[in-house]
């Protein structure tokens, strides 16, 4: 059995959808690599001619604002590919993204996923419906950004981050993001982000040790984020 056919992103994504034999080419064709956190996998601008999987650890995709701000779009972690949209429209890709801890990933060039869409009908269906969940998660993230208030977007982000990427042994979330990257998320200016981190400490929403952030009331954070 090839490590195509044991991979998460198999379990999780359109690839799912591949047979054996499609999963054995595929293992031929791929690269593998390791990102170290920080570094890019692609830039905005970029032809990436291809897609990426990622088996291992969390990335951001972000967009560079005309004032030189990163606006953090999506958190992508295992199971999820990057560059797809970008591939199938033939155009180079409108966002960057960088590991945000160490990953493996593995790259498949375009030529060979767009002769699986040709031949595998529930592939490309199922690509069409990732893409199609990516730009509902867009609408969703458009309308949060025009309608709650900072404050409930960074309550909604920190139980977002604490319920889809977990805890560390000391209770802290599992992926730091700086305060600034923090402050892309939700929109806002960094000096509002950390005003607003030190409010919700005050009142033992959260407490804060050095740049680790631990929830300590999950529940009323819900409530201010709905």
């Amino acid at each position: 059995m090839s490590k195509c056919e044991q991979c998460i992103v198999r379990e999780f994504s359109s690839l799912k959808a591949l047979n054996k034999e499609e999963l054995v080419k595929l293992a031929e064709c791929k690269t593998s690599y390791t990102i170290q956190k920080g570094e890019n996998i692609f830039e905005e601008g970029e032809s990436v001619n291809g897609i990426y999987c990622v088996k291992n650890g969390v990335c951001k995709l972000s967009k560079l604002s005309a004032n030189g701000k990163d606006q953090i779009v999506k958190l992508v972690k295992p199971g999820e590919l990057l560059g797809q949209r970008s591939m199938i429209s033939d155009e180079p890709t409108n966002l960057s993204a960088v590991a945000l801890e160490d990953m493996e990933i593995c790259f498949i060039p375009r030529s060979e996923v767009m002769n699986m869409f040709d031949k595998n009908n529930q592939f490309s269906l199922n690509l069409m419906k990732t893409i199609c969940g990516d730009l509902k998660e867009s609408d969703d993230h458009m309308v949060s950004m025009s309608q709650k208030t900072v404050k409930e977007r960074l309550a909604e982000t920190l139980v977002y981050l604490q319920e889809t990427f977990g805890k560390n042994e000391d209770g802290s979330l599992h992926i730091q993001l700086s305060r600034e990257e923090l402050a892309g998320m939700i929109g806002t200016a960094t000096e509002s982000c950390i005003r607003l981190l030190s409010d919700f400490n005050k009142i033992g929403l959260i407490e804060l040790i050095g740049k680790k952030i631990v929830i300590k009331d999950l529940n009323k954070l819900k409530r201010i984020a709905d």
